[in-house]
């Protein structure tokens, strides 16, 4: 079933279109020269390409709701999916609102980890969402999992280089795409009945991020062929630390069919730094500006790191790691508000809540509004092509 998303309906939720480094760290900004090495350019993120039982584990949750300060149940079933097409195992994690929920039908969020993550990982945004009624599938990548880790470290870049080539690049974009397949049919059992087929969201860190691109849109041409996995089960997208796509110059043409709404989330620190690759926050600032549609988002948190956005602990800074999880935790239900009901007050809001770790923070105003600004930007706007 495709389900779009009325443009009359969606918000811009836009900065001005173009963005440099200078426009939000001019002392952090990481550089990056012309001259990028063999290694980096052989690992390729370019997603790419066309985007079926198992053993069902369950486990009951007590989480603590802060919004409402009071604990709020709700499950997690983990599927052993096995895509017989494929030969290939699809692990997933749901997790499900409790019987709090009364909404006849809830959103569901697709989400995809970083290279070398897991179905189990994102744990602080999947049980906000899940409090608060929103459930999440966790979709586990075996080509390019935490198995990435184990091993001889010799030969980890290697391993490392294997899962960013163009053939795990589509199975990922395959296991996205059989995972809410599989959902959204009756052998997941209840679950499909109560999903808001309206409201289905991409989401993902890192590697992850670029697969949600590929859901909403995103392609590449190789030998002629336009080659592409565009979902149109997906209304939205929430794109965590996206690295860009490597191999492809005009990185436009690669998100030229990104239509839906965008929510763009880094760091002035948001570095990525493993064994044989390198990638700064400037290629977070290319896709954000290389998505045609205003209606999209950008927030950039002061400082941080790239793995602040997983649930490891104190990466980024002791004081700052915790407050990120729980402003990005808050942000993605404010955008989903936006987008969904029309909500302005909510971003607004948080807005005004994280101000002091923002370098930049996100608009809410409707397209024929004006742009919106940051701090940065309302103190100079000498250049009208960059966000100051």
């Amino acid at each position: 079933m495709n389900v779009g998303l009325a443009r009359e309906c969606v918000p811009a939720v836009a900065l001005r279109p173009r963005l440099s480094p200078e426009s939000i760290a001019p002392k952090r900004r990481a550089h990056v020269g012309d001259a990028i090495g063999a290694m980096w350019r052989r690992f390729l993120v370019a997603l790419l390409a066309l985007l079926m039982t198992g053993t069902v584990r369950v486990d009951h949750v007590q989480a603590r709701s802060d919004a409402q300060s009071h604990a709020s149940s709700f499950r997690v079933v983990d599927f052993e999916w096995i895509d017989s097409g494929r030969a290939r195992p699809v692990p997933v994690r749901l997790y499900w609102p409790g019987d709090h929920v009364r909404a006849a039908r809830v959103p569901l969020i697709v989400f995809s980890h970083g290279m070398g993550g897991s179905r189990r990982g994102y744990s602080y945004l999947a049980r906000h969402w899940a409090a608060r009624g929103i459930a999440s599938l966790h979709v586990q990548h075996v080509g390019s999992d935490s198995s990435l880790w184990a091993g001889n470290p010799l030969t980890l870049v290697s391993r490392l280089q294997s899962a960013a080539q163009e053939s795990e690049a589509l199975a990922r974009g395959l296991d996205v795409r059989f995972a809410l397949d599989r959902l959204l049919s009756a052998e997941s059992g209840a679950y499909d009945a109560r999903i808001d087929r309206k409201r289905i969201v991409a989401a993902g860190h890192s590697y992850g991020a670029n697969t949600a691109l590929v859901a909403v849109g995103a392609a590449v041409t190789r030998n002629g062929q336009r080659m592409e996995a565009h979902d149109a089960r997906f209304s939205a997208a929430i794109l965590i630390s996206s690295p860009p796509f490597y191999g492809e110059r005009d990185v436009a043409s690669v998100l030229n069919k990104v239509t839906v709404p965008t929510l763009h989330v880094t760091a002035t620190d948001d570095v990525i730094r493993i064994p044989g690759y390198y990638s700064a926050v400037n290629d977070r600032l290319a896709i954000y500006n290389a998505i045609a549609t205003p209606r999209k988002s950008l927030v950039v948190f002061e400082g941080g790191s790239h793995s602040m956005f997983t649930d490891r602990g104190l990466t980024g800074g002791r004081e700052l790691n915790p407050k990120v999880k729980a402003a990005t935790a808050e942000l993605t239900l404010a955008f989903l508000d936006l987008i969904f009901h029309d909500n302005r007050t909510d971003m607004m809001q948080w807005n005004l809540k994280w101000k002091p770790i923002l370098a930049l923070s996100p608009g809410v105003f409707p397209v024929s509004g004006p742009m919106a600004q940051s701090r940065k930007e309302r103190a100079t706007t000498a250049n009208p092509h960059i966000s100051r």
